[in-house]
C-alpha cells in the first residue's frame, strides 16, 4: 500500500557552478543563473509505501508524516534561499534533483526501516523530479 502527503513551499535559488566561467554557467543554466536568484513554489510529495498495521488501519499516521515534512522541509526551506540559508546547499547546487535527493534523506531518517520512501518535487507544473533513493 502505498499513501501520499502533499505539502507546498516557497524558496529561491541560483543554479551555478563556481569552478565555471560565467559564460559557461549562463550556457548551462541560462535565466536559473541569474545572480540575484529566482524562486519556485514547489509542491512536494511524499509517497510512503509498506503494509497496513493491523492495530491502526494505516501504513503511516498521516499526522505524523505531515510532522516530518514540516520540521525536516517547510521549516527549513520555506521562504528561504536554498544557496545562502539551507547548510546542505552550502557546497551543492540546488537543483531539483538535489533538493529531491536532500529532502528523501531527511525524510529517511524519520522513518521505520519498514517502510518505503518516495519523494516527488514538482519544481512547475512541468518540471517534476522523483527520487526513491536509488
Amino acid at each position: 500500500m502505498k499513501v501520499c502527503r502533499r505539502e507546498t513551499f516557497n524558496a529561491a535559488h541560483r543554479l551555478y557552478n563556481p569552478t565555471w566561467s560565467e559564460e559557461k554557467n549562463d550556457e548551462v543554466f541560462g535565466l536559473c543563473n541569474n545572480p540575484n536568484y529566482h524562486g519556485h513554489n514547489y509542491v512536494l510529495e511524499a509517497w510512503v509505501e509498506g503494509e497496513i498495521d493491523p492495530d491502526t488501519g494505516y501504513v503511516i499516521d498521516m499526522k505524523t508524516l505531515k510532522q516530518y515534512i514540516r520540521e525536516e522541509v517547510i521549516e527549513p526551506f520555506d521562504h528561504r534561499n536554498l544557496n545562502l540559508d539551507v547548510p546542505e546547499f552550502a557546497q551543492l547546487n540546488p537543483t531539483a534533483e538535489h533538493i529531491a535527493i536532500v529532502i528523501w534523506n531527511k525524510l529517511r531518517k524519520r522513518l521505520s526501516s519498514r517502510l518505503e520512501l518516495t519523494v516527488r518535487l514538482y519544481e512547475t507544473e512541468r518540471n517534476i523530479v522523483e527520487y526513491n533513493g536509488k
